[in-house]
C-alpha cells in the first residue's frame, strides 16, 4: 500500500509525446476511459458514448465559466519586456497577477491600446496585486476584460509549448462558457459539443454553477507531507437549480474537478457563493457527489489527489499506467476519464 500522504506517491512518468497540444476535433471523438467502482474494470470508450454509458439515474452539474483572454505582453517603463498573467479580482479595481520580470511596488507597465498597470503589493506566493488603467482612468473588472478581449491572449496552460492561435479561442472555451472569468478552461467541459448538450438535456436533469477557474489551479504540490499543503482560493456562485439537486438524494455526476470541489464546498456547509479553497484527497473525501467525469492530470497535483479521493490511490495510478499504456492523450486539451 502506499503512503497517502507522501507526495511521491502522486507521481508518475508520462512520456511528453502523451501532451495533448491541441484538441480531437470533432470533441466527441476524443476517447474516454471508464472506470467502474464496483468492480474496479476499465472500459475504453469514445466520448460520444456518454449518454449510453452514464446511468439514466445520473443527475449532472457543469461549470459555465467562461475564460478570458488572461495573458497580456507590455514592457516596463526601462523597456525592458513583461508577460502578464491575470489571476483574479481582489476586488472591482484591484486584480491579482503573476508576472514574468522583476518588478516592484510603484512600477509601472504598459501595454497595447493605452493599457498600463500599476504595482500595489508584491504577496510572497509570487502573486502580484495591481491596478489596470486606460488613458488614466482605473478599470473595473467588466472594462478590464473588455480591454482584455481586445489585447490579451488566450491563457493555454505552461505544458502546452506553443503561442496561442485564433483556433484556441473556440478550443480553450466550453459551448455552454457564459460567465466570463476563468484564466484556465474547466477541461473535462471541453469535450461536449452543441449536439451532445442537446443529447443530454433530452436524458438527464442538469444544472450549472460558476467556479471561476485561477492560474492556481496549475501550481503544483510542493510540500512532502500533502496534509500542509495550502489550496488556492477561487470565486464560485451555485445557481439555485444546482441547489437543488445538491441537497436532494439524485445520484450526481459532477463535469470536472471544479464542479466537483464546488458541489463537496456547498455539500459541507458553505454559502451558495463566495471563494472556494476545498482540498479533496484520501483524508477528506467526497461526501455527496458520486461519479466524476475528469481529464487526465498532472503528476502530484492537487487535482490527481481529487481523483484519488474517489477511488482510492493504487486504483488511481492503475488507470493512469493503463491510460499511458494506452497511448491516451493527457492534460487540457487530452482524452478523458468517466467514474461511475
Amino acid at each position: 500500500m502506499s503512503d497517502i500522504n507522501s507526495l511521491l506517491s502522486y507521481d508518475y512518468y508520462l512520456p511528453p509525446e502523451l501532451i495533448a497540444n491541441e484538441p480531437v476535433m470533432p470533441q466527441e471523438n476524443a476517447r474516454l476511459l471508464v472506470y467502474h467502482k464496483d468492480t474496479g474494470k476499465i472500459e475504453h470508450l469514445k466520448f460520444q458514448d456518454f449518454v449510453q454509458i452514464l446511468p439514466k439515474d445520473t443527475a449532472i452539474i457543469f461549470n459555465d465559466t467562461k475564460v478570458i483572454k488572461a495573458r497580456i505582453y507590455g514592457h516596463k517603463q526601462s523597456g525592458g519586456a513583461v508577460e502578464l498573467l491575470l489571476n483574479q479580482p481582489v476586488n472591482d479595481n484591484n486584480f491579482s497577477c503573476y508576472i514574468k520580470g522583476r518588478v516592484n511596488v510603484g512600477s509601472i507597465l504598459n501595454f497595447s491600446s493605452d493599457i498600463k498597470a500599476e504595482i500595489i503589493e508584491l504577496k510572497d506566493d509570487g502573486l502580484r496585486i495591481v491596478k489596470f488603467y486606460k488613458n488614466s482612468k482605473n478599470l473595473s473588472q467588466s472594462d478590464l476584460y473588455n480591454e482584455l478581449d481586445k489585447i490579451g491572449h488566450v491563457p493555454l496552460p505552461p505544458y502546452i509549448k506553443r503561442d496561442d492561435t485564433q483556433q484556441d479561442v473556440s478550443w480553450y472555451q466550453s459551448v455552454f462558457a457564459r460567465n466570463s472569468g476563468a484564466v484556465a478552461a474547466p477541461t473535462a467541459s471541453l469535450h461536449f459539443s452543441d449536439k451532445m448538450i442537446k443529447e443530454i438535456n433530452e436524458n438527464f436533469k442538469t444544472a450549472y454553477i460558476t467556479l471561476h477557474v485561477g492560474a492556481g489551479t496549475f501550481k503544483g504540490v510542493e510540500c512532502d507531507d500533502i496534509t500542509k499543503h495550502v489550496m488556492h482560493s477561487e470565486f464560485y456562485d451555485i445557481s439555485a437549480q444546482a441547489q437543488q439537486l445538491i441537497t436532494s438524494d439524485v445520484t450526481l455526476l459532477g463535469v470536472g474537478t471544479t464542479s466537483t470541489r464546488c458541489i463537496e464546498y456547498y455539500a459541507r456547509g458553505a454559502s451558495s457563493s463566495g471563494f472556494c479553497d476545498l482540498f479533496l484527497n484520501l483524508n477528506n473525501r467526497p461526501i455527496r457527489q458520486n461519479y466524476l467525469l475528469t481529464n487526465f492530470h498532472l503528476p502530484k497535483s492537487t487535482l490527481i489527489m481529487l481523483v484519488s479521493s474517489f477511488i482510492g490511490l493504487d486504483e488511481t495510478m492503475r488507470i493512469y499506467k493503463t491510460a499511458i499504456e494506452q497511448r491516451y492523450r493527457f492534460y487540457s486539451y487530452g482524452d478523458g476519464m468517466l467514474i461511475i
